[in-house]
């Protein structure tokens, strides 16, 4: 049974055009056998899912050389070893999210969405994607429903969510990757989110996120692009690490990730597996709850006073304006302040909180590198340029 806690999350904050993570975390919270971009190698095959490789290999290395030579076919696998073919780039994309959506616009490969699930609210996006973002067909404000999407004309969807059997709380019914195959449409997913909560060890780095950055890159033939975004992914960390590397792990600052959108009555906390968790350890900070293996967990505000964080992010999602931004981050650190579970925290005390959104945190994409730096800017002042 999916945990009630994220219908509860719900209730407390009005569902808004800014409220979709929380939908895509309920699905991303399932144990999941999703298929997952990870690029295997540029082969032959008809384009159906078959068995991947069971000998132990270093995919990412192999995915390496698959890109480096160029050209299709093109095969992604999922996280069982599972893998799509691709003989040519798809001319039709439909995206489940924002998340991917913003992938291939960054690509330049938006001119190939012809829809999207959870669209991005005005605003929301970088200024020079935002225009091209707004253009695409919303196919669903939420999960797009499976006969809209079936019947979408796509020849490929990109799925942020973990794969789900048996969908509830008013998510929908997915397609069946048979009922995909009647349609041709190629089905494939995001493995730095949709595989989140399976990993097997504690993700301290970027390298999942770029991994789907370079997988996109190649299905859809704007590999040289790929590449470019990742290095430049690349340069922001390594810049951030560079300033803070000397800094002991003792001496590195607790951080509290504080999803204030998700609800107050019981916290979610960000776990070892989630891609925040990353962020905030590449910023020079400890993340209070990474601990706690898998991606979100739900725990009692007495928990976090037992962390008692020295800095606390003010998790809200865009609200598509600066003003509005600022207000949301104005009502989430005034909650701290008044609440008295929370007003005694050495971070509150001392005004220690991190004005950064939820998005560009917790979802995987290229900002996650200038959240990286952003983070270290407010911790380390002076450190980091």
């Amino acid at each position: 049974m999916r945990p009630d806690y994220w219908n509860r999350a719900a209730e407390v904050r009005p569902r808004t055009k800014w409220t979709w993570r929380v939908s895509m975390r309920s699905r991303v919270w399932w144990p999941t056998t999703a298929v997952v971009l990870g690029l295997l190698v540029a082969g032959c095959g008809d384009g159906d899912k078959d068995a991947g490789s069971k000998d132990g290999k270093d995919k990412d290395a192999v995915a390496g050389a698959a890109v480096s030579a160029g050209g299709f076919p093109v095969s992604v696998t999922d996280c069982m070893g599972a893998r799509t073919t691709f003989a040519a780039a798809p001319k039709k994309i439909v995206t489940s999210n924002a998340a991917a959506l913003e992938l291939l616009l960054r690509l330049g490969a938006g001119d190939k969405v012809i829809g999207t699930g959870f669209p991005p609210g005005k605003g929301t996006l970088p200024a020079e994607l935002d225009a091209r973002a707004q253009q695409v067909k919303v196919l669903g404000k939420t999960v797009i429903a499976k006969e809209k999407l079936l019947g979408s004309g796509a020849d490929l969807y990109i799925d942020t969510f973990a794969s789900m059997g048996g969908m509830g709380g008013g998510m929908g019914d997915a397609p069946t990757e048979a009922e995909f195959k009647a349609a041709g449409i190629k089905h494939v997913f995001l493995k730095s989110t949709a595989c989140a909560a399976n990993r097997k060890s504690p993700v301290t780095d970027l390298s999942a996120v770029q991994d789907d950055i370079t997988s996109l890159g190649a299905v859809t033939g704007t590999s040289g692009e790929a590449k470019e975004l990742v290095a430049g992914m690349k340069r922001t960390v390594d810049g951030v690490t560079s300033a803070i590397g000397s800094t002991p792990q003792n001496a590195r600052p607790t951080y509290f990730f504080f999803d204030y959108d998700a609800g107050t009555k019981q916290p979610s906390v960000v776990c070892n597996r989630q891609v925040a968790h990353a962020v905030i350890t590449l910023a020079g900070a400890r993340n209070a709850f990474g601990d706690c293996d898998g991606d979100f967990k739900q725990v009692g505000w007495e928990d976090v006073i037992a962390k008692n964080p020295n800095w606390i992010q003010l998790g809200v999602r865009d609200r598509g304006g600066e003003a509005a931004n600022k207000a949301a981050f104005d009502e989430a650190e005034k909650w701290l302040k008044d609440n008295p579970a929370t007003k005694g925290l050495k971070a509150v005390k001392e005004g220690h909180f991190v004005r950064i959104g939820s998005e560009r945190t917790t979802i995987a994409g290229v900002s996650n590198a200038d959240t990286v730096r952003d983070i270290a800017k407010t911790i380390y002042p002076g450190k980091v340029g």
